[in-house]
C-alpha cells in the first residue's frame, strides 16, 4: 500500500497537507514538500475540500437494507413480528447483497467503521470486507428460550469464533445477544463469559421500550438493567443499543461499568419507542455515548449525519435547552467514540491515528459562509457533500464514485422479493 497526498485542505480552521502511509495517517502539516516523499501513489487536491473523521455507526443490521419500506407505521412489537417472519427467508446470497448494499451506502454517507448485529455472519464479513470498510460482525444469540437452540447457538459461536481468527483484520468478532426478553438466562450467562474468557465485545439490545421494562418488571421484579446486572455483565466491553427507559440506579450501573452506550434515535422515533434518552446524565455517570442508525427496516437509512442533526434537535427540543449537546460532544459520539469502544486509535484526524476519513466538499450553499463548519456540517449540510471517503488507508470511493454499485443495486432489486415473500 503506497503513500496518499491530501494537498491544502480545510482542517479545524486552517489549511493544511495530510499524509497517509499504509494504515494510518502519519503526518499533518501546513505543507508537505512532495519531493520528500517515496513511494508517492496519489496525490488529492484539497482546495474547498475538508477532511473530517471517519463515522462509526454503533449498531446496525446490516442486511435489512433488502426490507427496506416493508414494514411501516407499526409499533416495535408488532414490527418485529413481521421481521421475525421475513428474516426466516433470509439465505446466503440475500445477507451478501444486502449487507454490500449497506456498505455502499454507509460509504457513501462518511462511514468508515459499523458494528452489526445479523445473521449468515460469513456472507456480511465477504461483503465487507469486499466493500473495504471496517465492520465488527455478532453472532447472535436469539433462543426464546428454547434449551435445543441454546446448546446448537453455543456450538455455532465457538465454531465462529476460531472460524473468525482467519478474517482479514479489519473485521471484528464479537458475541451478540439480541435481548433480554429473546435469549434465555443461561444463554445470557453464558454468551458473556465466553465473551470475557475471548476478550471479545458483547452487543446487546437493552431498554429499548416501555412493554420490555414492564415486562421485566413483571417477570424479574427490576428493571432490565438491575436484571442483567445480577449476572455481572456489565463492562468497557458491551455496547448497549437503546438504553431509553432507565431509572437513575440504572444510569448509574451502565455509567460505573463504562459501558458503550448506543443512541438510535432515528427507530427510537420512528417505532414510537421513546426519546427521552439521557445522553448528558449516561456520560456524566461514565458511559461512552455512541450513535448508531439501527437497521433499515426500522430507519430506512444509515445516515450519520442525518442521525447527529436528529439526535441534538431531540435533545434540545424534550429538555428544553438548546445547549443540551453540544457540538464537540455530538461528533465525538459520531466518530472517535465508536473506535474508543474497540480499542482503536481512530474517528480522529491525528497523527498515528488510523486512516478512516472523509473528504467534504465545502464549495456549495451549505456551507457558505463558512462561519462555523461543526455548525454547518450537522445542521445546514447533507451527506451529499461527503466526496471521498478513506478507510484504513485505502480510497473506497473517490469523487462518489464507487466500483461495482450498479452491480449492488441491480442484484438487491433481483432478491428484495424474495424476503418479502413475492415470488421473483
Amino acid at each position: 500500500m503506497g503513500k496518499i497526498l491530501i494537498k491544502d485542505i480545510y482542517l479545524e480552521g486552517k489549511q493544511v497537507s495530510v499524509l497517509v502511509d499504509g494504515e494510518k495517517i502519519s503526518r499533518i502539516a501546513d505543507r508537505i514538500d512532495i519531493d520528500s516523499i517515496t513511494d508517492l501513489t496519489k496525490i488529492i487536491d484539497g482546495r474547498g475540500k475538508a477532511i473530517i473523521p471517519g463515522f462509526a455507526n454503533m449498531h446496525t443490521h446490516a442486511a435489512m437494507t433488502v426490507m427496506r419500506g416493508s414494514k411501516e407505521d407499526e409499533k416495535l412489537h408488532k414490527w418485529l413480528a413481521g421481521i421475525w417472519e421475513m428474516e426466516t427467508r433470509l439465505d446466503d446470497e440475500i445477507v451478501y447483497w444486502g449487507t454490500k448494499l449497506a456498505c455502499l451506502e454507509m460509504i457513501k454517507t462518511g462511514t468508515t467503521f459499523f458494528n452489526d448485529q445479523y445473521f449468515n455472519v460469513p456472507s456480511a464479513v465477504q461483503a465487507t470486507y469486499e466493500m473495504g470498510l471496517r465492520g465488527a460482525h455478532s453472532f447472535v444469540f436469539l433462543d426464546l428460550g428454547d434449551k435445543e437452540k441454546m446448546e446448537r447457538q453455543r456450538e455455532n459461536c465457538q465454531t465462529m469464533y476460531e472460524t473468525s481468527r482467519h478474517w482479514n483484520p479489519l473485521n471484528i468478532f464479537e458475541v451478540g445477544i439480541h435481548s433480554i426478553y429473546t435469549v434465555g438466562e443461561d444463554n445470557i450467562v453464558w454468551a458473556c463469559r465466553f465473551a470475557k474468557e475471548h476478550n471479545l465485545k458483547v452487543h446487546i439490545h437493552i431498554a429499548e421500550t416501555a412493554q420490555e421494562l414492564n415486562d421485566c418488571i413483571e417477570a424479574h421484579g427490576c428493571s432490565p438493567v438491575e436484571y442483567l446486572d445480577r449476572f455481572g455483565v456489565f463492562s468497557p466491553d458491551m455496547l448497549a443499543a437503546h438504553c431509553i427507559w432507565l431509572s437513575e440506579k440504572d444510569i448509574s450501573t451502565l455509567g460505573a461499568n463504562g459501558v458503550n452506550v448506543v443512541h438510535n434515535i432515528n427507530s427510537n422515533l420512528k417505532l414510537a419507542s421513546g426519546y427521552k434518552f439521557k445522553f448528558q446524565e449516561l456520560q456524566d455517570a461514565g458511559a461512552n455515548i455512541c450513535l448508531g442508525t439501527d437497521g433499515v427496516a426500522s430507519n430506512n437509512n444509515l445516515d450519520m449525519m442525518e442521525t447527529m442533526k436528529i439526535a441534538a434537535l431531540v435533545q434540545k427540543a424534550w429538555r428544553k435547552d438548546p445547549s443540551a449537546i453540544p457540538l464537540p460532544q455530538l461528533l465525538a459520539s459520531a466518530t472517535r467514540n465508536g473506535y474508543k469502544a474497540y480499542g482503536l486509535y481512530g474517528g480522529v484526524i491525528r497523527e498515528g491515528a488510523l486512516a478512516d476519513f472523509s473528504i467534504i466538499d465545502i464549495n456549495n450553499y451549505s456551507f457558505t459562509p463558512n462561519i462555523n463548519f461543526a455548525a454547518n456540517l450537522v445542521y445546514s449540510a447533507h451527506s451529499d457533500c461527503v466526496q471521498t471517503v478513506v478507510c484504513n488507508g485505502r480510497i473506497v470511493m473517490e469523487n462518489r464514485h464507487i466500483d461495482g454499485e450498479e452491480e449492488i443495486l441491480s442484484n438487491v432489486r433481483r432478491l428484495y422479493g424474495k424476503i418479502i415473500g413475492e415470488t421473483i
